[in-house]
């Protein structure tokens, strides 16, 4: 088990999962705001159509912080709450370092394929392993992969993490709370 288990949510490390189906939304989820919501339900609601477990896989810390140094939005913790609100079944948090982003594609597929999606959501510009090398084309060479489209608020603008970062270093604090959608 992951050691900063929330509540009742079943969060594990990479590795220590093995299930006979699954629907799995893959993503750093930093934020969980409106869009990683929708991508997150989506999981859900594929997972109870499918009559299989619900699973996010994420990472920590996020690639950002880890690569660009960026402000996280949510520590780990507080986006397990976050996520366990969304009634996922399981989720795996990867650690984020130097040993994780040195692996090649194939070690993560090799590791999805033990957790046996009948489902895989990604967002439009996913990508993993070592020199960010693994692609949506390569993950459908072995999974029926689903891409979501960027979400977008009420103004057109796409709802990402990044964006919602500017507009708190800019103190925007009304509009980025809409967007995070809490």
């Amino acid at each position: 088990m992951f050691s900063e288990e929330v509540s009742d949510i079943e969060t594990y490390s990479e590795g220590s999962l093995k299930l006979s189906g699954s629907v799995i939304a893959i993503g750093a989820f930093d934020g969980v705001h409106q869009g990683h919501q929708t991508v997150i339900g989506e999981a859900v609601e594929r997972s109870k159509v499918l009559r299989v477990p619900s699973l996010v896989y994420t990472f920590d810390p996020p690639p950002r912080f880890y690569f660009q140094g960026v402000r996280i939005l949510t520590p780990v913790k507080e986006k397990l709450t976050l996520i366990k609100q969304l009634e996922v079944d399981y989720v795996v948090v990867a650690k984020f370092d130097e040993f994780y982003i040195s692996r090649p594609p194939i070690d993560f597929i090799k590791y999805l394929k033990r957790l046996n999606p009948l489902e895989i959501i990604v967002g439009s510009d996913f990508r993993f392993g070592k020199n960010r090398e693994g692609d949506i084309n390569l993950l459908r060479t072995y999974f029926n992969v689903r891409v979501m489209k960027p979400v977008c608020c009420s103004g057109g603008k796409v709802i990402s993490s990044t964006r919602i970062r500017e507009l708190i270093s800019q103190g925007q604090m009304e509009e980025s709370v809409a967007l995070l959608g809490r």
